[in-house]
């Protein structure tokens, strides 16, 4: 089972990044988480008190916000990864509308590199082997395919659901999806 990752956010509320149980202790350590939420994800134990003989323990939430960027601007760009886009389109060819695992999905350009198309969100789909290889180097008009929906460049929250989407916790996702845009596809089910 892969271990679960704690989403930080900002004193504000805006998702900025996702953290190993690590550095979030490191952030609770220096005294900077303002506020968090959601379901307990691990207990860490730490040293014994001299005199009280207690030993310390910090339990980590699955959210945390922390002081300092209380007014951080959301990113505006997101690296494209196969990987993202994959689950950006729901792991379904954009032409054949099927289902297909990651190592079956490829990524196409609508409008081809060769006619002058870029490597950008907006301009690129999953699609199975088939369909790309049908669609070649031709725009999906010239190549008789359609899209069955629409490309889009997610937003921070979507970017980072997608980035953590096989490991990303119940109350976490709920979290997110109330900053999530219309044109949010869930590739997953909680």
């Amino acid at each position: 089972m892969t271990e679960a990752r704690i989403l930080r956010l900002n004193a504000s509320g805006m998702p900025l990044e996702w953290l190993s149980w690590q550095e979030a202790v490191v952030l609770y350590a220096r005294d900077v988480v303002v506020w968090s939420i959601g379901d307990q994800v691990r207990t860490v134990l730490g040293g014994w008190n001299r005199h009280t003989g207690l030993q310390s323990e910090i339990s980590l939430p699955s959210i945390i916000a922390s002081a300092g960027e209380r007014f951080a601007k959301p990113r505006t760009t997101y690296p494209l990864t196969n990987r993202t886009l994959f689950a950006r389109d729901g792991y379904l060819c954009m032409y054949c509308g099927k289902e297909f695992p990651e190592h079956k999905l490829t990524r196409d350009h609508i409008l081809p590199r060769s006619r002058g198309g870029n490597d950008h969100w907006m301009n690129v789909v999953a699609a199975c082997r088939r369909c790309n290889q049908h669609k070649g180097h031709r725009t999906v008009e010239a190549s008789g395919l359609q899209l069955i929906a629409t490309p889009y460049r997610p937003n921070q929250a979507e970017y980072l659901a997608l980035v953590n989407s096989k490991r990303i916790l119940a109350d976490q996702m709920e979290f997110l999806s109330g900053q999530f845009s219309k044109n949010y596809r869930r590739p997953f089910s909680l």
